[in-house]
């Protein structure tokens, strides 16, 4: 049983994408229908949809398409960790709003696109705070060269569930894996964040097999522990890399070793704990 905690959902009709005219390969609907064909195909029970960053008017739009589209009956989506800018002033009442909204499972603030001190203005700092204590998340999506800022957030909020997406970003196109591996482990010393094992499909050039990803992914499991992990497709950028049924075969080829408890841990266990699915 799979829970798929990163599915980002594009449909142009309803929401605009500003960044997807730099993006040609992802420049089109990529529809629920698509997915949950895929989806079901390759064990994926549940998933959270994670926000496609569109334009920051229609970021409480993107909130309630979604919420729309989980109440058809049989559908897979659980909940929405939603967009957010933390540094503004109007955070504060965002937040409130989605206390109040069961559907929204935590946040996300874009960093790797953006410049790297977005992170440190002190309205950015105090809003990342206000989320202690509400049972929301944080999802930190940052490059290594970032990570050491990541930290400080983690840090400065010891009450704040963070979730490292696509485990931390590692190069792998080009095998810069000594960088990433230092910033993993110091990371991951702190108890108040988990890893999202996903993404990496997209981050290597298109010859990778299992034994290119094996040492990325393995690295991000012994850092973090089997109570710190979850799984997420990335679809539809994992197409970028071969897939939604190629990254989930993956991820059990690279499991093939580890034992059923920590299998399902990593791929329905934890979500449900952090999430309340």
């Amino acid at each position: 049983m799979l829970i798929d905690t990163h599915l980002h959902l594009i449909d142009q009709s309803a929401l605009h994408y500003p960044w997807l005219a730099d993006v040609e390969a992802l420049n089109r609907d990529f529809l629920y229908q698509e997915y949950a064909l895929q989806a079901h195909r390759a064990g994926i029970v549940q998933a959270l949809h994670m926000e496609v960053d569109v334009t920051p008017s229609e970021i409480e739009t993107e909130i309630g398409y979604v919420a729309a589209l989980s109440q058809h009956e049989g559908n897979l989506i659980a909940g929405a960790i939603a967009a957010c800018r933390p540094e503004e002033a109007g955070f504060a009442a965002h937040l409130e709003r989605q206390q109040a909204n069961p559907f929204v499972k935590g946040f996300r603030r874009i960093l790797h696109t953006m410049p790297d001190d977005l992170s440190e203005g002190q309205l950015f700092r105090d809003n990342i705070k206000r989320i202690g204590g509400t049972g929301l998340t944080f999802d930190l999506c940052v490059l290594p060269r970032q990570m050491d800022r990541a930290i400080a957030l983690v840090d400065l909020a010891p009450d704040v569930a963070f979730i490292l997406d696509h485990c931390g970003v590692p190069d792998i196109k080009s095998n810069d894996f000594g960088a990433w591996r230092g910033k993993i482990s110091d990371i991951a010393k702190r108890p108040n964040i988990t890893a999202k094992i996903s993404g990496v499909v997209a981050y290597a050039d298109g010859e990778w097999s299992t034994d290119t990803l094996k040492p990325y992914v393995q690295h991000a499991i012994d850092s973090f522990g089997w109570d710190r992990i979850v799984w997420g497709s990335d679809w539809p950028v994992c197409s970028l890399g071969g897939g939604l049924a190629t990254w989930v075969a993956t991820t059990h080829a690279l499991l093939s070793g580890c034992s059923e408890t920590e299998k399902t841990k990593l791929f329905s266990g934890n979500a449900k704990r952090i999430w309340g699915l």
